[in-house]
């Protein structure tokens, strides 16, 4: 039983060398160049070990075994945070390592990518099941034509934008262009995040990464972790196809990182860990936590670490700011130039509400930072504003049946309620 009240059962160091031992060893890459793909520091997962085992059971039997991390639009990696990511000391890398390289998805720089070709627009259409009519341009890390595999090797979490992470999103937008990224990330913003996390099986948003995966040259394999609530061990290990271990990490994830309540809270205290470093990354304080806020509740972001609300796209936040979905649906002329991700990920904060010429923007919720983000900033992006100094996390402690939730480590484990009422202010 673990800190969330789930029933977890942990896999041992040999069972996990095991399971990757045999994976590997039907995944046939004797003799071939092979590109792993990680997740950056955002995400929970024993990576060092993971690299260590990879370097054991694969350095002397492909003809190449290098790293990339799939960065999507995030800030890319220093040498000495790979090194703490991988769990490498820098002597190790003329030693053990010597023929291993690491690389950043450079995501900013158009010399990074590879056309695929394109989804045409009817295809788009059908996958979003008539949400999108518009053709995407495929593009990817060129890198990966310069190896016959891919192997994906990351964490299955309830996702905001797809149903859960992992598998083949970490092709898309883990290492590709920002066509797909800004069009699957806005097909989600559509369905919203309250609808579409933690939701099982192939979501419109999933259907399209693996329409686009589909036209990366490269065979793939995938080795897809579940981890624990609340710890950096392994509940569940699958290697197979992108699509088959995804899936059955999914089925994990969905027992394990879900936690149902029986009632909606009026306030949630979400402290984010230092993994999240701007806002970008800890809106997930909001995204795991807005099913079970009552309507006219609030959710507090706590992370007095946080100073930006994003290192990559803050120019742009600072022009849309935070706003439901509808703010941009009703007003599209104004905002449709705007990268979709950036939108989307505006409309899962601020999360769920109306908005009406006339009327205004009702949000059902208020979404407050207790941040190192200034009243002043947090307010011109249409978010509440708390002083972080003013709170103590342990006086919002063993309150729930105050209506009062404290979320310790916050942006991983799912809250839904076990019986789901109708929430207003929806359409």
């Amino acid at each position: 039983m673990d800190n969330y009240g789930v029933n977890v059962d942990l896999l041992s160091e040999s069972q996990i060398e095991a399971i990757l031992k045999e994976g590997l060893a039907a995944q046939d890459l004797a003799g071939k160049r092979v590109l792993v793909l990680l997740p950056d520091g955002t995400r929970t997962a024993p990576i060092p070990l993971m690299f260590r085992l990879l370097h054991r059971y694969l350095a002397g039997e492909v003809a190449a075994l290098d790293f990339l991390i799939a960065l999507g639009t995030h800030t890319p990696m220093s040498p000495d945070h790979i090194n703490q990511l991988v769990g490498v000391r820098p002597e190790e890398w003329d030693t053990t390592f010597k023929n291993t390289q690491v690389f950043n998805h450079l995501w900013e720089d158009p010399e990074t990518f590879f056309d695929c070709g394109t989804i045409s627009a009817d295809e788009v259409g059908e996958i979003s099941n008539g949400m999108l009519h518009q053709p995407v341009e495929v593009r990817i890390n060129k890198l990966v034509t310069q190896y016959d595999r891919l192997l994906i090797c990351g964490p299955v979490f309830p996702h905001e934008v797809v149903g859960f992470s992992g598998g083949n999103k970490y092709l898309f937008p883990g290492i590709s262009g920002p066509e797909v990224i800004n069009l699957s990330h806005w097909l989600g913003a559509l369905i919203t995040s309250y609808s579409i996390i933690g939701t099982p099986g192939v979501t419109p948003v999933r259907r399209l990464i693996n329409k686009a995966a589909s036209l990366v040259p490269v065979e793939k394999s995938c080795i897809a972790m579940v981890v624990a609530p609340g710890t950096n061990q392994l509940a569940g290990l699958f290697v197979g196809t992108p699509e088959t271990a995804w899936e059955e990490a999914s089925a994990l994830s969905d027992q394990i990182h879900i936690k149902y309540v029986d009632k909606p809270f009026r306030q949630v205290l979400s402290v984010m860990p230092v993994m999240y470093d701007d806002i970008w990354t800890a809106a997930k304080g909001m995204y795991k936590l807005e099913p079970v806020i009552a309507d006219g509740g609030e959710v507090i972001i706590y992370a007095p670490h946080i100073t930006e609300f994003s290192y990559t796209h803050g120019a742009v936040l600072a022009q849309v700011g935070y706003h439901v979905r509808d703010y941009f649906l009703k007003q599209w002329d104004r905002f449709k130039f705007y990268p979709g991700g950036v939108l989307a990920h505006s409309t899962h904060l601020k999360g769920m509400g109306t908005y009406d010429p006339v009327e205004g923007e009702h949000p059902r919720i208020t979404v407050t930072l207790a941040t190192g983000i200034s009243e002043e900033r947090c307010l011109a992006h249409n978010l509440g504003y708390r002083d972080p100094a003013t709170i103590n996390p342990d006086d919002f402690a063993v309150r729930e049946d105050e209506g009062i939730l404290l979320v310790p480590k916050a942006g991983e484990m799912l809250y839904r309620l076990r019986a789901p009422v109708l929430i207003g202010a929806t359409s």
